[in-house]
């Protein structure tokens, strides 16, 4: 057998497919971008890997990051059929929630429909305190009818989800074992979300339990689609928490993977800012459907542990109230409806509008000529000569000027009586609001300065927009990797194995004992799944006594120190009343191979053309560059273009612009 050299990231959106590939023995890498297939995702990266003709014995590992999960919540499409047992008289918490209302003003507002309706929720006798005694018994025959009523009604789910089961699942683990033999998915609360309050729970259990099938069935499709077409690898799939999961993990923990995308971006930013120095960098990822920011901070991203599933957001902010609850350590980012394919349009009192909706890879912007009849940010892009008017990926890609420009003027421009260029100029200006919104959020918001951070742009169209959202904020200055469109595959490759473990924290406990006993159950499940010797780190929820929300904070000797230090950054002052342990965290790391900064091999002479770009209302004729000619040191001034297979690099007027040794380019405002 060849030795195997070759490390593949696969990213899938909803837009394109990226893959990169990375052989480790000549340090090279080659890369594809290719339409998604949101009917059957898997499809794209099968047929794309046989495209580049590799040899399968080669392959070592294949990453990959899909929005197979979250795609299934916001279409409630999919989903398995399930029900949830509770105790008598909590079949109703997940109506009651926590009583906000994402439209205060809206009378007629309704919440999400329940993912499980009521007449499949089953209330059953037997009690925990809350010191974690049983004070009433299960009445096992009434769990035995419940199962056939379960089983007569077709159901294939079933989530399990009873009062203080985080501290005694005595209960759970009974009603599991009935459940032995069950043609389906059977999953207990306190092996999903081990953490009080009942409502987070039990909404995370049952997201968890009605995403099981269809994020089973794509894994399992995925997996012998590669088997069949010869790659035996180990497939790996990117987790919402920043970290690798097995095939295995993700499929008994499918709320894993919902935000499985967008985090790997911001982790190849970590990787790079660690590499490149730049202590304080702000992400910002633009796609083909949405665009996104992050923060991170001495090589740290921003993390979160909980939020809402398939909810709304509101210029880049989550609506609460809007979604599913669920507990899962996720990368924080703020999210806005704003990519290449997002669709301008004229609202009834005659206003331009640019979004929510997309047009996404089918039918695509109108340039495409598949169909799509509706302006996008990409068809205006072309029309003011941001992007190239012929082709993209390099030529593979062909693009209709004639069929933008139709589209701009009859939706746009003639019903608000102004010319193309004018038309195309709102969108981007309108777009670019949007998303500057977003990194306000992260950025101005949490009490950060925009002005002390580098912007790290990628995403197939974030380069375009980067110059211009940087100078509104502040930024001064911008790194744009070598290939920034599968900058989120490339981040794939510069991925650990991670698994977060968290406990409930029994006051007067022994925290070095607890967290013992919690680190040697959680290494001996790893090493059960052929992993060792994981890096540990610890994290305390913490909060004042007799508040309702905690803050996660490391854990030192000097915890009360470090969580008042927190507090303070966060809320701007710190109160001397007792603090209160709520949950103990850790976190286990099993380091995997990872790509590196990679020296492109030298290629065809320079060549740099002119083409004329409406900038600010002028016409001006711009230099424009193939970015696989550049080389280490080489500058320029803007305006200027720089064009590469999966984006393209805006550099406006005020901005310069210089390639380094890896051919990623840094870009200052002069």
């Amino acid at each position: 057998m060849n030795e195997a050299t070759l490390y593949i990231g696969v990213d899938i959106g909803g837009t394109f497919t990226d893959i990169i590939i990375f052989d480790s023995k000549s340090n090279r890498i080659n890369i594809l971008k290719t339409p998604s297939t949101p009917s059957n995702p898997e499809k794209a990266v099968i047929d794309g890997l046989l495209s580049m003709h590799l040899d399968p014995e080669k392959v070592r590992m294949i990453n990959h990051a899909s929005t197979v999960a979250t795609n299934a919540l916001l279409t409630r499409t999919g989903l398995t059929p399930s029900a949830l047992i509770t105790n008598r008289g909590f079949i109703d918490i997940l109506e009651i929630g926590r009583q906000r209302r994402a439209e205060i003003y809206n009378l007629d507002f309704q919440r999400p429909d329940p993912l499980i309706a009521r007449r499949y929720r089953f209330g059953v006798s037997g009690r925990i305190d809350s010191s974690g005694k049983v004070i009433e018994d299960l009445n096992e025959e009434e769990i035995l009818r419940i199962r056939k009523k379960i089983e007569d009604s077709g159901l294939k789910g079933v989530a399990i989800s009873l009062i203080n089961s985080y501290l005694n699942p005595v209960h759970e683990d009974r009603i599991k074992e009935i459940f032995d033999g069950f043609d389906g998915y059977v999953f207990t609360s306190h092996e999903v979300d081990p953490q009080y309050r009942e409502y987070e729970r039990t909404s995370t259990t049952v997201v968890n339990t009605v995403l099981s099938g269809i994020v089973s069935s794509y894994l399992r499709r995925l997996r012998e689609g590669l088997k069949n077409a010869c790659f035996r690898s180990e497939i790996y799939m990117m987790g919402s928490n920043g970290g690798l999961s097995t095939i295995d993990y993700a499929e008994r923990l499918p709320i894993s993977v919902i935000e499985s995308g967008p985090s790997a971006g911001v982790i190849a930013s970590a990787n790079f800012s660690k590499l490149l120095g730049d202590d304080k960098v702000i992400t910002f990822d633009m796609g083909g459907t949405t665009a996104k920011a992050g923060v991170v901070i001495s090589g740290r991203p921003d993390v979160a542990y909980e939020f809402e599933a398939a909810g709304k957001t509101h210029s880049g902010r989550s609506i609460k109230g809007s979604g599913y609850a669920v507990r899962f350590p996720f990368i924080d980012l703020a999210e806005v409806s704003a990519g290449g394919g997002t669709i301008a349009w004229i609202d009834e009192a005659g206003s331009l509008r640019v979004g929510p909706k997309s047009a996404g890879s089918d039918p695509g912007p109108a340039a495409y000529n598949r169909g799509g009849k509706d302006p996008t940010v990409t068809d205006a892009d072309i029309i003011l000569g941001r992007l190239n008017p012929d082709n993209l990926l390099g030529g593979n890609m062909k693009i209709y000027r004639d069929l933008a420009e139709n589209a701009l003027n009859m939706k746009i421009a003639r019903p608000l009586g102004i010319d193309t260029i004018d038309a195309a100029s709102g969108i981007i200006r309108m777009i670019n609001n949007a998303m500057s919104r977003a990194i306000s959020i992260v950025s101005v918001e949490r009490g950060r300065d925009p002005r002390g951070f580098v912007m790290y742009a990628y995403g197939g169209a974030g380069p375009l927009h980067a110059a211009e959202l940087a100078a509104d904020l502040g930024i001064a200055e911008i790194m744009v990797p070598s290939h920034p469109g599968l900058f989120s595959a490339y981040g794939l490759l510069s991925v650990d194995m991670v698994r977060d473990v968290s406990i409930p924290f029994v006051s007067n406990s022994d925290i070095e004992n607890a967290f013992q006993s919690l680190e040697r159950i959680s290494i001996e499940k790893m090493e059960k799944e052929g992993f060792h010797d994981p890096l540990i780190e610890r994290f305390l929820d913490i909060r004042y006594l007799g508040q309702s929300y905690e803050i996660t904070v490391p854990y030192s000797e000097n915890y009360e120190d470090t969580f008042r230090t927190e507090y303070r950054r966060i809320y701007g002052y710190v109160s001397s009343d007792p603090l209160e342990i709520v949950s103990l965290r850790i976190r286990l790391t099993i380091r995997m191979p990872k790509i590196g900064l990679i020296e492109p091999e030298k290629t065809a002479d320079q060549e740099i053309v002119e083409r004329s770009v409406y900038i600010s209302g002028k016409l001006l004729d711009t230099p424009v560059m193939r970015w696989s000619t550049g080389h280490e040191g080489f500058t320029g001034d803007g305006p200027f273009i720089i064009e590469g297979y999966d984006s393209t690099i805006f550099v406006p007027p005020g901005w310069k612009f210089r390639f380094d040794r890896y051919l990623n380019v840094r870009m200052v405002r002069s």
